[in-house]
């Protein structure tokens, strides 16, 4: 008997215990190397129970891999482009739930800021603005990575 309430016990916790979540890759048309051009090293974007993780995205046009001189432009593609991995996840702006901005010159915050708030709008998401010495690509002037949920 002891037994018995032991394994009922035991199979009673194996079917509470969370399955690992399913990662799903993200990776829209527009993120797709040229053909002979190497992969970038990290995905675009992960799904995971309806949570999408949008990795750090630079105001870099997807074609060219050119960065414009024009900070506000710059903002608009690193925006843009993170729109490009929420819509290949089924989601737009306003399924965003927290914002990291990493700007190499804090100066540029209120330009960076007044564009920003043309892609959130009300309730924003929570957002963390860090000021850093530089970025991956020695050009870009600002990153951004998003969390949205479904």
């Amino acid at each position: 008997m002891r037994n018995h309430l032991c394994a009922l016990l035991l199979s009673g916790l194996l079917v509470a215990a969370p399955l690992p979540a399913a990662k799903k890759v993200i990776v829209p048309a527009e993120f797709v190397p040229a053909p002979g051009a190497a992969a970038a090293p990290y995905s675009p974007g992960i799904l995971v129970d309806g949570t999408l993780y949008v990795s750090g995205q630079i105001g870099q046009n997807l074609k060219t891999k050119e960065i414009p001189s024009d900070f506000e432009t710059e903002v608009k593609i690193c925006l843009n482009n993170i729109g490009i991995v929420l819509r290949a996840a089924g989601m737009t702006y306003k399924n965003v739930v927290a914002v990291q901005v990493y700007l190499t010159d804090m100066d540029l915050f209120a330009n960076m800021n007044g564009i920003y708030t043309s892609y959130f709008s009300e309730p924003r998401p929570a957002r963390t603005t860090v000021g850093v010495t530089r970025l991956a690509n020695a050009k870009a002037h600002i990153e951004i990575t998003v969390t949205a949920r479904k």
